[in-house]
């Protein structure tokens, strides 16, 4: 789902309300990719994954899609299986589109796919929410209202979270002619204008259901776009090996790329990963570990190999708004954007792996994406910049406060965050020592005054 538009400032630092942002703009990353694999690493996970296609397979559910391997000539066996050759599979996912744009209703919000284009999205699919004034709740519709305004309050945020479109066959053609009546387009139109996207989860390991293999295959009857993403965390859905965590994902994510391209040839697709290790206590996932941001980063060398767009995750496992919730978001988001990330979901309110939308997360995690944004900004750097003129002005020993270069740049000389507080103790302390969660909850305070009766609390013993 594409964000739909709102006001916005042009040329530098936007403020909206109390809230100081950046600019909405189309975000490249300026860096070369990282890369985890080198080029013999790399081509071994390549020729293992095709293994497995080849040997071991993956079990389809539905006739339809089983018809259409069957067909391209793949072998299917009774308990629907699918082997197929490696020929085969990679002719057939070849004829995916490298680079794309999806366009909502209005088409100034258009994101483009592939490349060096970044995308951050809103937390998604958390069946519960919290925040630090009415606490934790189960799902409600009105806290669901709230964050989709907050993820269009905010620039840094592109899109939101679609996976419910892909829960069968019908949501997804109810969403397309939706979008179609809003677009003003055909049906017919419509295959030749992504504007609905989805992703799509494998039930790793090795295996696809029928619910989420008709979602992806009637999306691709008319164009739209569909992510691809096995979920593979190492310890449970795959053996606890690096190895085959990245070999199984990426026979899982090219089988389900070639049943789209089956279905509908160059049919825009993005290439999921989503691997990460689980706590080998006690089972429960883990995210934001160093072995979730190499995947991140060896998920993107994988992607580029085939020439498809990415998508990847920003992600923790913190049951709270602290510190571990920051720097296991921070170490995954900087696997995703050094691994060139087109699509960076849950990068802005997840929590307790996501089974949590935080208001408070949201909140710190936009900032942090501000910071990122303003990072992977290109350096100016000219004759101008060097400030030769100011050195001479100043002399030695002096300070550069009050000279004419410092005046002409002070406003807009550094990234200026909404959230961090830069005072010293003595005045952190007279402002009430608030920390970081505490300031947020404050500038949720008021992004509400701003929106009004839209973000009003949640009243007492909803969604208890």
């Amino acid at each position: 789902m594409v964000r739909s538009s709102r006001k916005r400032s042009r040329g530098g630092p936007a403020t909206t309300g109390t809230i100081r942002q950046l600019e909405r703009k189309v975000l490249r990353n300026q860096f070369a990719p990282i890369e985890a694999l080198d080029e013999e690493q790399l081509e071994f996970i390549h020729n293992v994954s095709l293994r497995i296609l080849e040997e071991e397979g993956i079990e389809v559910m539905g006739h339809q899609a089983l018809t259409l391997f069957r067909k391209a000539g793949a072998s299917v066996d009774c308990q629907g299986v699918v082997r197929i050759d490696r020929n085969l599979l990679l002719e057939t996912a070849a004829l995916a589109s490298e680079t794309f744009i999806i366009t909502p209703r209005n088409s100034a919000q258009a994101i483009q796919l592939g490349g060096n284009v970044l995308n951050f999205s809103l937390v998604s699919g958390a069946p519960n929410v919290h925040d630090n004034i009415n606490g934790r709740r189960a799902g409600n519709f009105a806290d669901y209202e709230k964050l989709i305004s907050l993820g269009q309050y905010f620039n840094v945020i592109t899109f939101f979270g679609n996976q419910a479109t892909a829960i069968g066959a019908g949501r997804s053609r109810d969403a397309i002619e939706m979008s179609a009546i809003a677009r003003g387009l055909s049906m017919e139109d419509m295959k030749n204008n992504p504007t609905v996207m989805t992703n799509i989860n494998l039930n790793s390991p090795r295996k696809l259901d029928d619910a989420m293999a008709y979602s992806a295959m009637q999306m691709s009857m008319f164009g739209q776009p569909v992510t691809v993403t096995p979920f593979t965390l190492m310890g449970a859905m795959t053996p606890t090996t690096m190895a085959v965590a990245l070999a199984q994902q990426n026979a899982e994510a090219l089988l389900g790329i070639a049943l789209l391209q089956l279905t509908r040839p160059g049919t825009p697709v993005i290439y999921g990963g989503f691997t990460s290790n689980v706590d080998m206590r006690s089972g429960s996932p883990a995210f934001g570990t160093p072995e979730n941001s190499l995947a991140n980063i060896a998920g993107g060398q994988l992607a580029r190999r085939y020439k498809l767009s990415y998508r990847t995750s920003a992600c923790n496992a913190s049951n709270a708004v602290d510190a571990q919730a920051t720097y296991e978001t921070q170490m995954a988001l900087w696997g995703a954007v050094m691994g060139h990330g087109n699509l960076i979901y849950h990068a802005a309110g997840w929590l307790e792996g996501g089974l949590l939308a935080s208001f408070e997360k949201l909140i710190i995690d936009c900032e942090m994406l501000q910071h990122m944004t303003a990072m992977l900004e290109p350096l100016k750097i000219d004759l101008a910049e060097t400030g030769l003129d100011a050195m001479k002005e100043v002399g030695p020993g002096g300070h550069f406060f009050g000279c004419e270069h410092t005046i002409a740049r002070y406003k807009t000389a550094f990234y200026e965050p909404f959230l961090s507080n830069w005072q010293n103790s003595e005045n952190w302390l007279i402002g009430g020592d608030k920390d970081a969660t505490q300031r947020a909850t404050d500038n949720r305070s008021r992004y509400k005054r701003r929106i009004g009766s839209l973000y009003g609390e949640t009243k007492r013993g909803v969604g208890t």
